[in-house]
């Protein structure tokens, strides 16, 4: 692998982000995907003299609930867009009282409680297992923080535990209650499998969650509404794409291979024998293993 490979900032857009400001050359290009439809169109152009690549996960209008997101597609669509780090931007409730609407949270850890949802891409005799230990790149989240503090009014923790939920229904009484309990700091409906297919597709990740509410469990606030949620996520967006223009400053047109190993995060994740796999199957992973395909001694 090169020491130094260009970048292209694959961001993609939750509730209330639709659009991103200051793109130069901006074309809606519409990307296929042997895993199917993509939320949307992806919005290619230049940010800060970075090429970036914008993706409304929900598609544009909101059409789309957490259940209905292809995120195979979504994931596929942008690698092969060529795709190397990835923010993901996302409306959360929290759960905790110091995490107060309008907060920003560099997301950590996740608690994956999703469970209709296809949450790999290896598949149909092709066994992978990537480490998930630490699910987000330290290294995009640096730049992140250097960019958060130039924002104007932005209030970023650094660290936090996202419980993704199945949704599209909000949290029970219960539920929200003990979620605190097992130690998570915010709540959604987007991330996973979002997180793990971003990995195994050899992509650096990041979460940037927007609190837009206290979940359930706070006695002192009314139980959360759409109607609340969006009010605090219209203030939300506009702070989060003065965000990904400062990230874009921050970032350099190529970086290094990453320190943490998540663009060869299939080095030692394939259990099956290459040559055992059709190739049908191997043309479906072109983008998403194409690394690891192009080493195999089998020509397909």
């Amino acid at each position: 692998m090169n020491d130094n490979i260009p970048t292209r900032l694959g961001i993609i857009g939750g509730s209330g982000l639709y659009q991103i400001d200051g793109l130069v050359d901006a074309e809606w290009l519409s990307v296929e995907s042997p895993f199917g439809q993509l939320s949307d169109q992806v919005l290619l152009g230049k940010l800060e003299g970075i090429d970036v690549a914008f993706l409304p996960r929900h598609g544009r209008g909101h059409c789309l609930s957490p259940g209905e997101i292809n995120f195979r597609a979504n994931i596929d669509g942008l690698k092969r867009c060529g795709v190397t780090d990835i923010v993901s931007l996302s409306a959360v409730g929290s759960l905790r009282d110091e995490l107060q609407p309008g907060f920003f949270v560099l997301v950590d850890q996740f608690i994956d409680r999703t469970f209709k949802r296809k949450s790999t891409f290896f598949e149909s005799g092709l066994v992978a297992h990537v480490s998930m230990a630490a699910p987000v790149c330290s290294r995009i989240g640096e730049s992140i923080l250097t960019a958060a503090a130039t924002v104007e009014g932005l209030q970023v923790q650094k660290g936090g535990t996202y419980l993704v939920m199945e949704g599209p229904q909000f949290s029970t009484l219960a539920e929200s209650r003990l979620y605190r309990e097992w130690g998570c700091d915010v709540i959604g409906m987007t991330n996973m499998p979002e997180a793990k297919l971003a990995r195994e597709a050899e992509i650096c990740y990041s979460t940037v969650a927007m609190v837009t509410d206290y979940d359930c469990w706070h006695t002192q606030h009314e139980n959360v509404s759409v109607e609340t949620v969006v009010e605090v996520m219209d203030h939300n967006s506009a702070k989060a794409r003065s965000l990904v223009r400062a990230l874009a400053f921050e970032l350099m047109q190529s970086r290094p291979v990453c320190e943490k190993g998540c663009d060869r995060a299939l080095d030692n994740a394939i259990m099956s024998q290459l040559s055992s796999n059709t190739k049908e199957s191997m043309l479906k992973l072109d983008a998403i293993a194409g690394r690891m395909i192009n080493q195999s001694p089998v020509a397909f």
